[in-house]
């Protein structure tokens, strides 16, 4: 009797992540969903305004590329940086070319996501992006706009943080994009 209140219980806690519902005007054809190692992000992929960015992320999801990728980089009370599927500490990207910038007027608020580039060139955007902690209007007009996020800022806030002085924001033992899916291929 107590092995199967243990099951029951151990299923009851685990259903959460995976019956959680998602947002009911989601396009779901235009929506990454992340499994991080602190909860479920969702994404709303802005195809309106950085097209190719869109479709190069949900290419990369479908592929596997972003399943186990560490958030390498989280400088509290700015932003959380991920998408290094090639070396995990912000010095890879994808085996796909670089992208030109698809710079937007949408400002970088809190849950804005953009696409991380090199700093010495706009058309570097491969395959790593950013979550906004809070606003950073230093970054309009610098950075492609590729989405927002709709449900899981509060994930996104439990992220574990690089040490106030950390160089370039790195973590130790970084939190995880545990599985990364467009919102319509899941079952």
């Amino acid at each position: 009797m107590i092995r199967i209140l243990a099951v029951l219980a151990a299923l009851v806690f685990a259903v959460p992540a995976v019956a959680q519902q998602l947002p009911a005007s989601l396009d779901k054809a235009n929506a990454i969903v992340i499994d991080s190692t602190k909860g479920r992000i969702v994404i709303k992929l802005r195809t309106d305004i950085a097209p190719q960015h869109a479709e190069r992320i949900k290419q990369l999801a479908r592929e596997g590329f972003y399943n186990n990728v560490p958030f390498h980089r989280v400088m509290d009370g700015f932003m959380a940086q991920t998408g290094d599927g090639q070396n995990g500490n912000g010095t890879g990207g994808s085996k796909y070319p670089n992208l030109k910038q698809e710079f937007s007027k949408v400002h970088f608020a809190r849950g804005i996501v953009g696409m991380a580039r090199r700093g010495d060139s706009v058309d570097s955007a491969n395959s790593q992006f950013f979550i906004m902690f809070a606003d950073g209007g230093s970054l309009d007009g610098q950075y492609t706009v590729i989405g927002e996020v709709v449900q899981g800022m509060d994930v996104v806030d439990k992220l574990k943080k690089a040490p106030p002085g950390s160089p370039g924001g790195s973590v130790t033992d970084p939190d995880k994009m545990v599985k990364v899916q467009v919102a319509s291929d899941i079952k």
